[in-house]
């Protein structure tokens, strides 16, 4: 690189550098956050499942809630349930409500559910709660929306909590601290690639 390059660059990184650390010198408020990963793309799961490694590595209490899945076994749940014992983990174990088909026992079942979660949004001793698809919940109805965002809303400070799920409606965006959405610009499955273990599940 020449020596001209080489100085344009060391300025373009300098003046990035500022404008980052003036950034992380705003960031000044200390406590938990709620995150929701939504939209068509494939990886929500995989990112809240990503922090709550990221928690678990930092020797943090979690909790995890999975709204419909649960009928297929998950390469999530072999790895918490053998390895982390001490994470607090309840399925709701329905599948899919396209294969279910049944809407009282769905609403059942994401109640019964429900009662898991927002035990764990009052417990200060959990550092993150995940709510792995609840999105769904919401836009079927099946649970209160304002009984929902009042238990995320008013759980413990220090907690972190994440959402994930296609959906969940504008009063659930406007509520949580970050959003980020997932685009689907292209997946395996829609070229007749199978599921693969390890990678989907």
């Amino acid at each position: 690189m020449s020596d001209s390059k080489s100085a344009k660059h060391k300025a373009s990184m300098e003046k990035q550098k500022e404008q980052v650390d003036k950034s992380i010198a705003k960031a000044d408020i200390e406590r938990g956050v709620s995150i929701l990963l939504t939209g068509n793309g494939k990886g929500k799961s995989s990112s809240a499942f990503g922090m709550v490694m990221r928690s678990l590595g930092y020797g943090y209490n979690v909790g995890i809630v999975q709204f419909i899945k649960g009928v297929q076994l998950s390469g999530e749940e072999i790895f918490i349930r053998e390895k982390h014992p001490e994470v607090q983990f309840h399925q709701m174990g329905t599948g899919f409500t396209w294969d279910t088909q049944d809407r009282d026992s769905d609403i059942a079942a994401a109640e019964a559910s429900w009662v898991h979660a927002e035990r764990m949004l009052k417990d200060d001793s959990l550092h993150l709660v995940v709510l792995d698809e609840l999105t769904y919940m919401l836009a079927y109805s099946y649970l209160n929306e304002e009984t929902v965002l009042s238990a995320i809303r008013n759980r413990p400070e220090s907690q972190s909590v994440v959402v994930t799920g296609r959906g969940g409606g504008k009063a659930l965006r406007e509520q949580m601290d970050t959003v980020s959405e997932i685009n689907d610009i292209k997946h395996a499955y829609t070229a007749g690639i199978m599921a693969r273990k390890g990678v989907d599940y």
